[in-house]
């Protein structure tokens, strides 16, 4: 069994110095992702910020996946889990980036916001026992609550963009 140690805090499995070193990669992606898709929502779309942010966060994100895969694989039992939410995170900013210029806005809106809000739900699933407050809520909220919020903000902005027929990109 791998033992933990703590880092801020937050119990982190203590399986060598190669996991740790992905695991600081992976954290950076991870603000940086966070950050940089913040940044794009709140921008103008079609305006060179909001590209910008985009394509910083589908990289930050790729970095992100990456490390997850690498971690998941170094320790699976307890990382399956996440490495689907990995997955389904990528596939969704994907799928939101080939849609950036298509006929279809809602699908790069929804394909974004929708990997953002699964990077949020792997964040808090993974250490939302470890959060004030968050430590309070029982399992399933750190599963759902990303979604309450993000899904109205998704279907708000879907209805926005198709409501006065501008590109989403």
């Amino acid at each position: 069994m791998v033992d933990e140690m703590e880092i801020a805090g937050i119990p982190v499995p203590n399986a060598g110095p190669f996991f740790l070193a992905v695991l600081a990669v992976h954290v950076a992606a991870g603000l940086a992702s966070v950050f940089c898709g913040a940044g794009a929502a709140l921008s103008r779309k079609g305006a060179a910020r909001h590209r910008c942010f985009g394509r910083l966060y589908l990289w930050c994100l790729g970095v992100m996946f990456a490390s997850m895969a690498v971690m998941s694989a170094i320790r699976w039992s307890h990382n399956a889990h996440l490495f689907a939410i990995g997955v389904l995170a990528a596939a969704l900013a994907l799928t939101g980036h080939l849609n950036r210029r298509r006929r279809q806005p809602y699908l790069h809106i929804a394909g974004m916001g929708g990997s953002y809000i699964v990077l949020l739900t792997g964040f808090y699933v993974d250490n939302g026992r470890h959060l004030p407050g968050w430590d309070r809520l029982p399992a399933w909220a750190w599963w759902i609550a990303p979604s309450l919020v993000g899904l109205p903000v998704i279907a708000h902005s879907i209805r926005r963009r198709l409501s006065t027929g501008r590109s989403a990109s």
